[in-house]
């Protein structure tokens, strides 16, 4: 039975996105020329490399189905009425892919490659002598980045988180476009009034401070729904969506307080736009302002849209890590990279200290957020008219 979350439309939506730029870049025209300016940059390609094998590690975990119950006789479970009945537990093919890193748990800490526990136990010889010491792991060898309190894989945790930063630095910039558009070119081409108001919205918006209605928002929608791990009956909306996904408010207060400075850009290039000479001809042959703006307004902001939406990415992922550390992020019990780092802040104080757990999400964070950054400027160079190579 398939489990389709919420957040997993901002996903296959986004993989949508991609699969149409590659198409219009086979074409001549503006997408091609970028497209062919980019490929020039051997850095950039790395590092768009880097960042399709990131969104292939969260489009696996975003396609996740449920199994039947089965009896110890490899019969399938039926309620009363014939049907199958299902486990709470929607494995994902990621998490099908890395089964035995998944399934190979430990009885707690252990340091990375190491063959025995991190800390010494009370352990009986064979003789009845009880002596502490370090006790032999289940599968020595077999953790890249060793384990964590409860014995699970920090690898296999570090690249759960994969799909978080992801759907959090995608989502929420595709809810911060069109807000920053709308209300961008809105303000720059009528003016007036309709310029007063938008300004003094995002004005006003700008001046609160985003945690307090992050915090506000997510105690009031976040707190309920499916926060991670076993997904219950009263979650399931036609027996197979969850339209309650904690992660899918966040994106969305996220969104609703990130889309101020775009919008600014936006109506500044707007103003800039409406006075042109052929804007005015337009104007003036009595074409209608609405396709003015469609026709020749916003495809001349695009690239801006572009340029901030991919170096807003970085900035996103690291948000959503901050606001996990501070526990109103994720749910404690998904994949997250704010997770690890809010627990390795106790690991750190225990005497031998734990450093694997840090240094995993790290590094996976920081192979997500410095690919962006060097994609984007790439991006920049070829979309910028004043920046273009001739």
């Amino acid at each position: 039975m398939p489990v389709i979350l919420a957040t997993d439309l901002i996903i296959f939506f986004v993989v949508g996105i991609v699969v149409y730029f590659i198409f219009a870049g086979r074409k001549e025209g503006y997408t091609r020329n970028a497209w062919l300016q980019i490929r020039k940059n051997r850095l950039a390609m790395v590092c768009m490399s880097i960042l399709v094998l990131y969104g292939s590690v969260a489009v696996l975990d975003s396609i996740r189905f449920r199994d039947p119950l089965r009896t110890d006789t490899g019969t399938v479970v039926r309620a009363a009425d014939g049907k199958k009945i299902y486990s709470p537990q929607a494995l994902s093919l990621l998490d099908r892919l890395l089964w035995n890193m998944r399934a190979n748990t430990e009885k707690t800490f252990s340091a990375p490659l190491a063959s025995r526990l991190y800390v010494k136990e009370s352990m009986e010889l064979p003789d009845g002598t009880m002596v502490r010491d370090y006790q032999p792991l289940e599968y020595p060898g077999k953790h890249l980045l060793g384990t964590d309190k409860v014995g699970s894989d920090v690898l296999f945790s570090a690249i759960k988180g994969v799909r978080t930063g992801v759907v959090i630095g995608t989502g929420t910039t595709v809810i911060i476009i069109p807000f920053a558009i709308f209300f961008g070119v809105m303000a720059g081409f009528f003016g007036g009034r309709i310029d007063d108001i938008i300004q003094y919205i995002y004005t006003t918006l700008a001046s609160i401070p985003a945690v307090l209605l992050i915090v506000a928002f997510m105690l009031i929608f976040g707190a309920e729904g499916y926060q991670g791990g076993l997904v219950r009956d009263r979650d399931l909306y036609q027996g197979f969506f969850v339209p309650n996904d904690r992660l899918f408010w966040l994106c969305i207060i996220m969104g609703i307080t990130s889309w101020t400075d775009l919008c600014r850009i936006i109506r500044g290039e707007t103003l800039k736009l409406r006075e042109l000479e052929y804007v005015q001809a337009a104007k003036a042959f009595g074409v209608a302002k609405m396709k003015i703006i469609y026709r020749h307004i916003v495809p001349n902001v695009m690239h801006l849209v572009l340029i901030t939406m991919v170096l807003q990415f970085s900035g996103l992922v690291l948000a959503e890590a901050i606001l996990s550390y501070i526990g109103i992020g994720v749910g404690p019990e998904m994949g997250s990279w704010g997770n690890m780092i809010n627990t390795a802040r106790l690991e750190l104080s225990r005497e031998p200290v734990v450093w694997w757990s840090l240094i995993g999400a790290f590094v996976f964070m920081f192979g997500l957020v410095l690919p962006a950054n060097i994609f984007g400027d790439a991006v920049r160079d070829a979309l910028e008219p004043r920046l273009r190579v001739r």
